[in-house]
């Protein structure tokens, strides 16, 4: 069996979402250095800082579970990776953790 269109296919998607979440960081950048971010503009920076640390966490997490071979496909492993995208912005806005929190508010004391 040849997964070669379907390799190609992924790598795609995940070189798209790659550069999505540089160009994302690089306005959330733009926002904070320029000054005129307001107090809502700087939590949601803090929030989607928090959403892409907890989702690196979750996918380093993952690499150290035994795969099942039935299980790895090229089709598991992208929605895999949509459901720990949903994990990290569940966990983010339970403000479980607080790290948008803290980050917020250290950010907000040093912008006085």
């Amino acid at each position: 069996m040849d997964f070669s269109l379907g390799n190609s296919y992924m790598m795609g998607t995940v070189s798209v979402d790659t550069a999505k979440q540089a160009a994302q960081a690089e306005e959330l950048k733009k926002k904070l250095n320029s000054g005129n971010s307001s107090e809502d503009e700087m939590m949601e920076a803090c929030k989607s800082f928090e959403k892409y640390l907890v989702e690196q966490i979750l996918q380093e997490m993952k690499k150290t579970i035994p795969k099942d071979e039935e299980e790895e496909n090229d089709y598991m492993e992208y929605f895999g990776d949509m459901l720990y995208q949903q994990y990290a912005e569940s966990i983010t806005e339970s403000g479980q953790l607080g790290i948008a929190q803290q980050l917020y508010e250290a950010m907000k004391y040093n912008s006085l």
